[in-house]
C-alpha cells in the first residue's frame, strides 16, 4: 500500500514515540514494587517494536508477527500492573506507561494491516483493567488513557481501510482509462483504415464511373466485364487488407482476364510483419499466382504463432466425362496444381 509518504519517515516518527515510553518507564522506576518484572517487560516491548518497525519485507505485517504482538502486550501487562500500587495516593503517574506502549505497538499492528490483532489487544486492556485491577475499575478505562489507546487504533483502522479503497479505486481508474484510450486508438485506426479503402475504391472505380455516367449506363460486353473484374478487385481491398501490393494486385488482376477465380483472405495473420517481411512475402505471393496455371487460387493469412505467413492453394478443374455430358461441374475432380507455404522468415540453404 504506497500512501505517499516515504516509508522511513513513518518508521522513525513510530520509533520516536516507542522510545518516550521507555524514558517514561525509566523515569518512573521508584514507583513500582520491584524493578526487576519492570526491565523484563521494557526489553520485550523494545524487541516487539524493533521487529515490527524493521524497515524490509512487505507492509503486510506476517501473522506470527502480530500474534507476537499481541502476546508481548499481555507480557508487559501482566508484568507492570502486578507491581504497581493503583491504590496509591494520587496514582500510579507514568508508571503505567505499558498502556500506552501497548497502544503504540498495536497501532504499529494496524498500520501494517492486522486490525484484528490490535482489536484483541485493546480488549485484553479493557478487559484487564476492568477485571483484573481491582482499586480502579471501569473508571480506568478513562483515567489509564486506554481509550486514548483504542482511539489510536480506530484512526489507524480507518485510514488504512480508506487508502485500501483509495489504492483500489486509483487501479480503477487507471485500468479504465487504459482500456478508453486502446478503444479510442482502435476507433482511430477504423476511420484511418475506412479513409484508405475508401480512397482506394474512389480511385479505382472512378474512370469506370465516369464511363457509366458518360454512356448512361449502356455498357459493352468488354465493359461489363470489366466492371465484374473491378468489382472483384474492390473486394479484394476489403476482404485481402494486407495480402495486396502492386505486385499481387495486378498478377490478380492477370489471372482473371485469363478466366481464373482469385479469392485473397488476410485474417490479421501478417499485421505483426515489418514492412520488409511484408514486401517479402507479398512478393513470392505475386511470383506464385504468376506462375501457376490454376483455375481457383485461394490465399490466406497464417494465425500469429505459425512459422508460415501466408499459404497458396492453386486448383485445377478437372471434369469427369459424365459431368461434361450433363453440363456440370464436378469439386471432387479438382486436382491440386499449386500448394504453397510462405515463411514468415526467409529460409536459409
Amino acid at each position: 500500500m504506497n500512501i505517499g509518504v516515504p516509508r522511513y519517515l513513518i518508521v522513525g516518527m513510530a520509533a520516536v514515540f516507542s522510545a518516550y515510553h521507555l524514558v517514561l518507564a525509566t523515569y518512573t522506576l521508584d514507583i513500582p514494587r520491584h524493578t526487576t518484572p519492570i526491565f523484563v517487560a521494557m526489553a520485550l516491548y523494545a524487541i516487539a517494536t524493533i521487529v515490527s518497525l524493521v524497515p524490509w519485507g512487505p507492509p503486510r505485517m506476517p501473522i506470527w508477527m502480530a500474534a507476537f504482538n499481541l502476546a508481548i502486550v499481555i507480557a508487559i501487562t501482566l508484568l507492570v500492573a502486578n507491581e504497581l500500587d493503583f491504590a496509591r495516593p494520587g496514582g500510579t503517574g507514568y508508571a503505567s506507561w505499558y498502556v500506552a506502549a501497548s497502544g503504540t505497538l498495536m497501532t504499529i499492528t494496524s498500520t501494517r494491516g492486522r486490525h484484528t490483532f490490535a482489536w484483541l489487544g485493546i480488549g485484553f486492556l479493557v478487559a484487564h483493567t476492568i477485571f483484573g485491577v481491582g482499586a480502579v475499575g471501569p473508571a480506568g478505562i478513562f483515567s489509564l488513557g486506554i481509550v486514548g489507546s483504542a482511539l489510536w487504533v480506530a484512526v489507524s483502522h480507518v485510514l488504512a481501510v480508506a487508502l485500501a479503497k483509495a489504492s483500489k479505486d486509483a487501479q480503477r481508474f487507471s485500468l479504465a482509462e487504459r482500456e478508453a484510450t486502446d478503444w479510442q486508438a482502435a476507433q482511430e485506426a477504423h476511420v484511418h483504415e475506412r479513409q484508405f479503402r475508401l480512397g482506394q475504391t474512389s480511385a479505382m472505380a472512378l474512370t469506370m464511373l465516369r464511363t457509366i455516367q458518360e454512356s448512361g449506363g449502356r455498357l459493352t460486353d468488354e465493359q461489363r466485364q470489366e466492371c465484374a473484374y473491378l468489382e472483384s478487385a474492390i473486394r479484394d481491398e476489403i476482404r485481402g487488407r494486407k495480402l495486396l501490393n502492386d505486385a499481387v494486385r495486378d498478377e490478380v488482376m492477370s489471372a482473371r482476364r485469363r478466366g481464373a477465380t482469385v479469392n485473397l483472405l488476410d485474417e490479421g495473420g501478417i499485421d505483426d510483419l515489418s514492412d520488409d517481411e511484408l514486401e517479402r512475402v507479398l512478393n513470392r505471393l505475386a511470383l506464385a499466382i504468376h506462375e501457376t496455371d490454376a483455375d481457383k487460387i485461394i490465399a490466406r493469412t497464417v494465425p500469429e504463432g505459425s512459422d508460415v505467413a501466408v499459404t497458396v492453394v492453386g486448383l485445377r478443374s478437372v471434369a469427369s466425362s459424365e459431368s461434361v455430358a450433363l453440363g456440370l461441374d464436378s469439386l471432387e475432380d479438382d486436382e491440386v496444381d499449386l500448394w504453397l507455404e510462405i515463411p514468415r522468415v526467409p529460409v536459409t540453404p
